[in-house]
């Protein structure tokens, strides 16, 4: 027989069940608290991120050459007066601000030259220049003895081996002090009208950008860039993504959100998108700032350019 307690009481064991039933309900809300914790920790470590952009589908051969080209109508439409940015007035003035240009600006070297070509107009002069005092003209393009010695000895060059007057081919320009191929095909292209590809830091990181080519040889390049384009653009080509990568597409910071070909940027997104940020990232005619030349060509100023003041004015 089942024993009762006395009083109506509950047996032992509906006791034990009751006890455990409100255990449970008292862990229930401790349960639910963390659960709750654990979503409010999770969307607090979800804060908004930047979308990164997904690498391009396979591209065909044929579709990159659509691209490419369609890129540079682009530019062409946006840098309708693209223009060499160092001033010079002979093929002579050409090669040697190209080869002053290197490790710092066209401006600077635009602010330079005026002196130099004034006491030194021709290779012969320049040849025959005291390197000390050439030396104090290009002080302020860095590097200046090595420069002093390059311009000098392809001063000399051009006296001894082409009468004085620069050559016209590829192979003897490449043969001059201080000479690279990318100097060569900037005096060949713009003092000579033959086409040239320019391969500098800005054209480099720009054909990357848009996943024209994954090469990183500038000799290499060149060739790839080339195969892509018809010979007789490749001079305004260079033009146009060297203006490109100095006024909106920049090394650290490009302006995304004011980028004109922004739709056919692979990269978009890797800079500034927001469009009233990435104005105020614009440079020189682009954000109405002077330009590099002290005399840059009518349609540059047409088109709402400023030149560039001389060396001390600004």
């Amino acid at each position: 027989m089942g024993e009762q307690n006395s009083g109506g009481g509950k047996s032992k064991g509906e006791k034990a069940v009751k006890a455990t039933k409100k255990a449970a309900v008292k862990k229930a809300p401790e349960v639910v608290k963390k659960a709750a914790a654990k979503k409010v920790a999770v969307k607090k470590a979800a804060p908004a991120k930047k979308v990164a952009v997904k690498p391009a589908k396979a591209e065909s051969a044929t579709a990159l050459v659509r691209r490419a080209r369609r890129i540079n109508r682009e530019l062409a439409e946006v840098y309708p007066y693209a223009h060499p940015e160092l001033d010079f007035t002979n093929p002579f003035q050409l090669v040697v601000a190209t080869v002053l240009s290197a490790q710092t600006t066209d401006l600077r070297v635009n602010q330079t030259t005026p002196a130099l070509f004034a006491k030194y107009p021709t290779p012969e002069d320049l040849a025959a220049a005291n390197p000390e005092e050439v030396e104090e003209i290009l002080r302020p393009t860095g590097f200046f003895r090595a420069k002093t010695k390059s311009v000098i000895g392809l001063s000399k060059a051009l006296v001894e081996q082409f009468g004085g007057e620069v050559p016209g081919k590829l192979e003897d320009l490449v043969k001059l002090p201080g000479v690279g191929r990318k100097t060569a095909f900037v005096v060949l292209g713009n003092a000579f009208g033959r086409p040239g590809i320019t391969v500098d830091t800005h054209f480099q990181r720009l054909v990357r950008r848009w996943r024209w080519t994954d090469e990183t040889d500038p000799d290499k390049i060149e060739a790839a860039i080339g195969a892509l384009f018809p010979k007789s653009d490749w001079t305004d080509l260079s033009h146009h993504v060297i203006w490109h990568g100095r006024r909106i597409c920049h090394a650290r910071k490009p302006a995304c959100g004011a980028c004109p070909i922004a739709p056919l940027c692979p990269a978009y997104g890797e800079g500034e998108t927001d469009p009233e940020k990435a104005q105020k990232l614009l440079k020189y005619e682009k954000g109405g700032f002077p330009g590099q030349r002290l005399n840059p060509p009518q349609s540059y100023l047409d088109a709402g350019g400023k030149a560039a003041p001389p060396l001390g004015a600004g």
